[in-house]
Formats: C-alpha cells, sequence, structure tokens
C-alpha cells in the first residue's frame, strides 16, 4: 500500500511538470517574440471551436455507453448545489471585504466560476488520463451554464460610473455562450451514441489527430498569456486574495464536503474537486471591459489565480487520495 501511495506522489508530480514545462514554453516562445500579434486569439479560437468539440466526440463515444450516460446525467446535481452555494459566499464576502463598485460582478463571477477549457481540461488529462473526460463533461456543462447566465449577468450590469450604459447581453449572444462548441460536440455524440450511427475508422483516426491538440496548445496559450499579462504588474489587494480564496479554498472545499457522503466512483468526485479548484475564467476582463467595470482587477485575478494554481496542484493532488 505504501509503495502504492509513494507511485501515486510521483505520477501526480509527474504530470504537474509536464504541466509547468509546456506553460513555460509558451512563455518564453512568446518572450522571444515568435507569434504575431493576435496569435493567442488564434489559438484559442482553434482549441474552443474545433479541436475541443473533437475531443470530446470522439471520447464520450470511446467511453460511454447509454447506461453510463443516464447514470452520469444525475451526477450534475452537485457541481449545481457547489456552484450555489459558492455564490451565496461570494455574495456574502463581497459585502464583508466592501467590495467597490466596477468589481463587484467580476468578483462574485470568478469566485464562483473556473477556468475549465484552457486550464481545468488538459490538467484533468494530465492527472487522470482521457478516461476521465466524460467526468470533466458534468462539471463543464454547470460552469459554462453559471459562468455564461449569472456570472455574464453579475459583470454586466456592473460599471464603474453611473454615466457608463450597462452592457446588455442579447439573447441571441447568450444562446451562442450557452451553446459552445465543446458543447455542441457532446450533444452531437450523445445523438451518435444514442442512435448507435457508426463513425468510419478514418474520421475517427482525423478526429483523434485534431482532438490531441487539446491539452499541449492550452498550456502553452496559458504561458503566452502569463507572459501577456506581465508578472511584475501582480498585485494582492484584499478583493484578489478574496476571489484567490473562493477559487482555490472555498469552492473545492464546498464540493468535497458535498461528495463526501455520497456513493460516487472516486474519479468522478476527484475530477469535480479538481475542476473546482482552477483559475478564474481568462473571458472575465473581456466582459468587464464591455461593462465598464475594473478591468485592471479583472486581469489581476486572471493572473495570480493562473500562476498559483500551478502550486496548488501538487497540495490537492495531496489531498484527493482521501476522497
Amino acid at each position: 500500500r505504501k509503495e502504492g501511495m509513494h507511485m501515486n506522489i510521483w505520477t501526480s508530480i509527474s504530470s504537474v511538470i509536464i504541466i509547468l514545462l509546456l506553460i513555460a514554453l509558451g512563455y518564453i516562445l512568446n518572450e522571444k517574440g515568435w507569434f504575431v500579434e493576435g496569435f493567442n486569439k488564434s489559438i484559442s479560437n482553434l482549441i474552443t471551436k474545433i479541436a475541443l468539440p473533437c475531443s470530446i466526440f470522439v471520447s464520450v463515444l470511446k467511453f460511454f455507453t447509454k447506461e453510463k450516460l443516464i447514470d452520469l446525467s444525475s451526477s450534475l446535481i452537485w457541481p449545481l448545489c457547489g456552484v450555489i452555494i459558492s455564490y451565496i459566499i461570494a455574495f456574502l464576502l463581497s459585502k464583508a471585504l466592501r467590495t467597490r463598485k466596477g468589481r463587484i460582478g467580476t468578483f462574485r463571477a470568478s469566485f464562483v466560476n473556473a477556468n475549465a477549457i484552457f486550464i481545468g481540461l488538459p490538467l484533468n488529462i494530465a492527472l487522470f488520463g482521457e478516461k476521465s473526460l466524460p467526468y470533466f463533461l458534468v462539471y463543464y456543462i454547470i460552469n459554462t451554464i453559471s459562468l455564461w447566465s449569472l456570472g455574464a449577468f453579475l459583470i454586466a450590469k456592473d460599471s464603474k460610473d453611473e454615466a457608463h450604459s450597462t452592457q446588455k447581453i442579447t439573447f441571441k449572444k447568450l444562446i451562442s455562450k450557452l451553446l459552445p462548441p465543446p458543447l455542441l460536440g457532446f450533444l452531437i455524440s450523445i445523438v451518435f451514441l444514442w442512435f448507435q450511427i457508426p463513425v468510419p475508422e478514418f474520421a475517427n483516426s482525423a478526429l483523434t489527430y485534431v482532438g490531441n491538440l487539446v491539452t499541449p496548445l492550452s498550456l502553452i496559450f496559458i504561458g503566452i498569456v502569463l507572459n501577456k499579462s506581465g508578472l511584475k504588474s501582480i498585485r494582492f489587494d484584499k478583493d484578489t486574495i478574496g476571489v484567490l480564496l473562493g477559487r482555490f479554498i472555498i469552492s473545492p472545499l464546498v464540493l468535497f464536503l458535498l461528495l463526501l457522503p455520497i456513493p460516487l466512483s472516486s474519479l468522478l468526485k476527484q475530477t469535480l474537486i479538481v475542476q473546482s479548484a482552477t483559475a478564474t475564467p481568462t473571458v472575465t476582463p473581456m466582459l468587464a471591459a464591455e461593462a465598464g467595470g475594473d478591468v485592471d482587477f479583472a486581469t489581476n485575478t486572471v493572473a495570480t489565480s493562473t500562476i498559483l494554481f500551478m502550486f496548488v496542484v501538487p497540495i490537492l493532488m495531496q489531498l484527493l487520495q482521501f476522497v
């Protein structure tokens, strides 16, 4: 048992080292000027609109059966409860900290919602392998709905000055955000699975190759973002510390306590807890800018949480052994 424990610790450390090396590669290459202006936007589109839907489609057909799909749908309740409880805590904490106007919406949305695509997914695959992807989708669905409904609404109605016209989120924009390409890839794969539509081998291989781009490109993307945000500009004020507490301690702790007495597979529990402890979404500065909110604060929370998550992962992996 002790040997297995050492093996588990070494596996998690190795996974974290791989993640850090790929992030460092993106950081160094961007520092050396390898990437033209706007490259990170291109890489982001390639991951979210092409590679990830392919990866999800292939993985669902590979690891799911109809029975598993029905079983897994009942698991959505746990991350949903975790998100609701975290929002309540975020509301109370922002009041206690007297978070100023222009930051309140960003504080609450960043406290609760995770960067599931660019940090959560590659981390999950590196730590648990492709077999954890269906479980990742359970968290991803709830996180996407939470971020683009209540999260986006809270940021949109919170500008620094009354004169700024609050950004209205149109119904069309909301639907496009609530049904992003990765989620559409998941829905299409369910149709193929449910009606047992065969996928030709050549198509499956091509989709697998494209899907395999997700993890390395996501990690290189994080390195580019970290380099662009400038590590020297990072600061830790009370609001930023509040968001970091939410991301790395409160959200995973809430989910851990919710899942502890529930008889679910340990891989599902571990995946949900890991996802709940990742950095803040990279879209929050964009949403804050549209609403006339505090963009510097939103950018700072993304940068600080992205850097700190690298130190949180090894600790989290040790704690997950008790799940």
